[in-house]
């Protein structure tokens, strides 16, 4: 009864600026909707996350389109599974070299290892085999051996134990994430800090704010104005005005808000948004008048800049990427996919759905700029929900195993601090009724 009496009490509010709107003190909004205004704090959260022990790493998901996609996971590794214990001994020290070092590896090289026991024509004849097999290339003819992308993949997979970060590390880190600061602050300091770790572009995207709907009115204005009220929570009501194709009158506004409330309560602003999209190109032609006029005026009431709450991410650090490219048109078409966001968002948020640490090595991206590059990611999360993502760009000749849980132990303190950031701005939520 409680809750339900400061619902009505926010509707009520909101019913009474009908009669300031009518006067036109409320000015038109010339095609755009006015700005959302809120009426209440945030309810209370949880207390902070503690640093999950679990690690782990994530199948390798392609983003690519599926005419270009990979072959699926197990049969990819079809090929790897029979390569024999001395080759992959000796992959994997060739792999660890040119992670190292950044040049080909010679086949002398190898043999004269402190734990190699075998000639230098017996290594050539494997590398010739792992070169049959897509996981070594030649530069050019005279040269050594070097791991190809497939050959990366199946190193990180198969042949190196990556292990959490150490307590005393996370510890340090802990501590530049400051649960006191604001959580645009924390976000900015969490990708800084990525980058300065591992010397690599460190990325974070804004944490993303479930908004579900619990009610929607629409109140008549004058002329072609309608005043929307949207109840998020027992907590927040938020009103705009926006203008409509034509005049509805009170009974098509009653029929439209009866018609989302049964339909759409419970689902977030952009889901909502999307639904209707949906309805009005799928079935726009067996919608009768009524339900036309629902479709119109929820178009307009759910409009895509209010519904998207991430719209980016911080990124530092790109110039450390800058000493790896080859030209200067290389450097700018690596800037420009940064500075234009739009791809990389998509392509972090592709990253929402499972956890863990997900790794695109090269063109496994689905991304032209960074076909050249890896990218380890994980998701974070806030109050037990999934907020962002985060990670680090680099070239594909990383440290992976150290990489890795720099990666994973950052996500889980980011969503540490955030809570403890948000609960921090909430100094009465425990006496919140």
């Amino acid at each position: 009864m409680r809750q339900g009496r400061r619902i009505e009490d926010h509707l009520e509010h909101a019913r009474r600026t009908v009669a300031l709107c009518s006067n036109d003190m409320i000015s038109p909004c010339r095609g755009r909707h006015r700005p959302f205004r809120s009426y209440a704090a945030h309810p209370p959260i949880p207390p902070l996350a503690h640093l999950a022990e679990r690690f782990t790493v994530a199948p390798m998901a392609s983003l690519r389109n599926t005419d270009t996609a990979p072959p699926p996971e197990p049969a990819r590794q079809a090929w790897a599974s029979d390569v024999g214990e001395r080759a992959q001994h000796l992959f994997k020290l060739l792999v660890e070299r040119y992670l190292a070092d950044g040049a080909p590896v010679a086949s002398k090289t190898l043999a004269s290892a402190r734990d190699i026991s075998v000639s230098s024509a017996t290594v050539r004849n494997i590398m010739a085999d792992l070169e049959s097999r897509g996981l070594v290339a030649s530069p050019h003819p005279s040269a050594g051996k070097v791991p190809t992308h497939q050959g990366l993949r199946f190193f990180v997979d198969s042949l190196i134990s990556v292990r959490p970060m150490d307590e005393r590390s996370v510890g340090e880190l802990r501590g530049k994430l400051d649960p006191d600061l604001a959580p645009k602050q924390l976000v900015g300091e969490a990708s800084s800090l990525l980058s300065r770790i591992t010397h690599l572009a460190g990325l974070v995207t804004v944490p993303r704010r479930e908004r579900p709907l619990r009610q929607v009115e629409f109140l008549p204005l004058s002329g072609d104005r309608v005043l929307v009220i949207l109840v998020l929570n027992e907590r927040e009501v938020q009103n705009r005005v926006i203008h409509t194709d034509r005049v509805y009158d009170e009974t098509e506004l009653l029929h439209a808000a009866n018609y989302i409330n049964r339909e759409f309560a419970g689902q977030s602003l952009l889901a909502i948004r999307t639904g209707i999209l949906d309805s009005m190109r799928h079935d726009k032609a067996k919608l009768d008048s009524m339900m036309q006029a629902t479709m119109d005026v929820a178009s307009k009431a759910f409009t895509e800049e209010e519904a998207e709450d991430a719209p980016g991410y911080v990124v530092s650090g790109e110039t450390n990427l800058v000493e790896s490219l080859a030209s200067v048109e290389d450097v700018r078409e690596l800037l420009d996919a940064f500075a234009g966001k739009g791809a990389i968002v998509h392509l972090l948020d592709r990253c929402l759905n499972s956890d863990g640490i997900h790794l695109f090595i090269g063109e496994e991206s689905g991304y032209r700029p960074l076909d050249d590059y890896s990218l380890v990611t994980a998701r974070y999360e806030v109050q037990g929900k999934v907020a962002g993502v985060l990670g680090v760009v680099g070239p594909t000749r990383m440290a992976y195993e150290q990489v890795i849980p720099i990666v994973d132990a950052t996500a889980r303190l980011l969503g540490a601090a955030l809570d403890g950031s948000r609960q921090a701005a909430l100094p009465n939520a425990s006496s919140a009724p």
